[in-house]
């Protein structure tokens, strides 16, 4: 959508903080605990994380974070509020994540979902990533599901 702006913010302010405590509740809520692999809000201010925030009108629609890794991106923190999904506020985060990535030479995104988030997993696959294996330091878990898109 024409009127949603994104743009690099702070974690911490109110619009971000409150969606942030909205996911991980959510996360909570669907997963146990061994398998939440999201960053606390002070973790989403490392120096090698970029955090952006998709907004309109003053209000904050959704954020995502893009972690530099040695040769690829991770995203993390992907979350939009419930009234802005289907809005197209997901796929532009997610390119605003890719551009990123291309300007600081990374040439792969990887991420790691929940295996029941399916509205994310159709996201991500409508923007062009691909299952794999874990990467990282992540485990193989049931409940996770890797992705991967060549940029």
């Amino acid at each position: 959508m024409s009127d949603i702006t994104i743009s690099r913010g702070d974690p911490h302010s109110a619009g971000a903080s409150a969606l942030l405590r909205a996911s991980h509740a959510l996360m909570e809520e669907l997963f146990p605990s061994e398998s939440n692999h999201y960053l606390s809000i002070d973790a989403l201010c490392s120096d090698d994380i970029a955090f952006f925030i998709a907004t309109r009108g003053g209000e904050t629609l959704g954020c995502a974070a893009l972690a530099a890794k040695p040769g690829y991106g991770e995203v993390k923190s992907m979350f939009v509020a419930p009234a802005a999904r289907g809005t197209g506020t997901g796929a532009a985060l997610l390119k605003t994540l890719e551009d990123h990535a291309r300007r600081l030479g990374l040439t792969h995104l990887r991420l790691e979902t929940g295996n029941t988030l399916h509205a994310a997993h159709r996201l991500y696959e409508r923007a062009g990533f691909t299952y794999r294996g874990p990467f990282g330091d992540y485990q193989d878990d049931p409940i996770s599901l890797f992705m991967e898109k060549t940029l």
